[in-house]
This record gives structure tokens, C-alpha cells and sequence, in this order.
């Protein structure tokens, strides 16, 4: 049974522990990245490239480079085992264009939807070392880094919460290492004119 859109969205979490040896294909990233390719781009430019790895050894390089999760101060990030097994690294070519809009946004959502559907799970991670990422894979000056997408197999489960009274929306894991993600009320996002 195909999943509805709704579900998909929901499926979709942050997942930030992976089983490492359930390896990702060269051929599932770059379905992902046909996907992030038809979506719509800003005057229609196109200025995004993507860089994928699924190999142990590049995965390594990458790694350290990332910064995993600013609200859970305590955890360096997932340890070995725990790590994805691919990576799709989106650059800006700025040959193209000098800005890329809302673009990367648009294509990281696209990826992490496909691999939802997949049976895969992503995080999109903006919190990166660019400068050290680009001098360890040799990339190119012409290319500015975007987000880097973290994939593999979800180790962990991602609960979703209802944000409480007191309007606290920073995510936490409990005992179990469940991790619970608040989101507002829709009632709560939706104003009228004049509010």
C-alpha cells in the first residue's frame, strides 16, 4: 500500500542514529537526487550539484565535519555503528548563480521524502565545517556547500509531541533514547489578518 503524503511528512524525522551496516546504494542516492532534480528552482536556474557518498571510507571524512544536534549539548553525535551510511552533500555552483535562494531547501526536503519513501531515514545538517568539508573532498572553489544529508537505515524511533503550555519546542530524548520532537498546534500557526 502506498503511503499518502501526510504520512510521508510524518515519517519523515530527524534521525540522527543509523544502522551502519545496512548500506545505502550509489543507485538509491542518485534516485534521491533524481527527485530534488525536477523540483522547482528560483528563475529556473538550476545552480544546485550534489556530491553522494555511500563508501566507508568517504563517510569517515565526512563525519567529523558535522555538527549533529545544538539542543542535546551532551551528545557528540551518533558513535561508530550508529552512523549513516550515506551522505548527499549539496553544493551551490556559482558559476550558475551566486545565490541559491530557497532551492537547497526545497531539494534536502525532496531527498529526505524520497527516502522516507524508500524505507530510509535523513537529517539535514546546516551546521557544518564548510571550509574543512571542502578541503577533505577536494572540492572545487567554484562550489559553495549547502547541507550536508545524512541517510541510512533509522536506529531510532522519533516521537512526535504536542508543544505544552509553556511553549517549550526544543527536542530532548527520554531513558529509552526515544526522540521526542515538539510541534505546534495548527490552530496555533494559523492568524487571521490584523493579529
Amino acid at each position: 500500500m502506498m503511503a499518502t503524503l501526510k504520512e510521508l511528512i510524518q515519517k519523515n524525522r530527524s534521525y540522527r542514529r543509523f544502522y551502519e551496516d545496512v548500506p545505502v546504494s550509489d543507485d538509491q542516492l542518485k534516485g534521491l537526487v533524481d527527485l530534488a532534480r525536477l523540483t522547482p528552482s528560483s528563475a529556473n536556474l538550476q545552480p544546485l550539484r550534489y556530491m553522494l557518498s555511500s563508501d566507508a571510507g568517504r563517510n569517515a571524512i565526512i563525519f567529523p565535519h558535522l555538527s549533529w544536534a545544538g539542543y542535546l549539548s551532551d551528545w557528540p553525535g551518533p558513535r561508530p555503528g550508529e552512523r549513516p551510511s550515506a551522505y548527499i552533500i549539496i553544493l551551490l555552483d556559482t558559476t550558475v548563480s551566486k545565490t541559491v535562494n530557497c532551492d537547497h531547501g526545497i531539494a534536502a526536503q525532496t531527498l529526505l521524502l524520497g527516502a522516507a519513501a524508500a524505507g530510509l531515514g535523513g537529517c539535514i545538517i546546516a551546521s557544518i565545517n564548510k571550509k574543512a568539508l571542502k578541503e577533505a573532498l577536494s572540492i572545487s572553489g567554484r562550489y559553495d556547500v549547502m547541507l550536508v544529508i545524512a541517510l541510512g537505515k533509522p536506529l531510532e524511533k522519533v516521537v512526535l509531541e504536542t508543544v505544552g503550555p509553556g511553549g517549550e519546542i526544543r527536542y530532548w530524548r527520554d531513558k529509552d533514547g526515544t526522540h521526542h520532537v515538539p510541534k505546534r498546534r495548527l490552530e496555533d500557526i494559523i492568524i487571521e489578518p490584523g493579529e
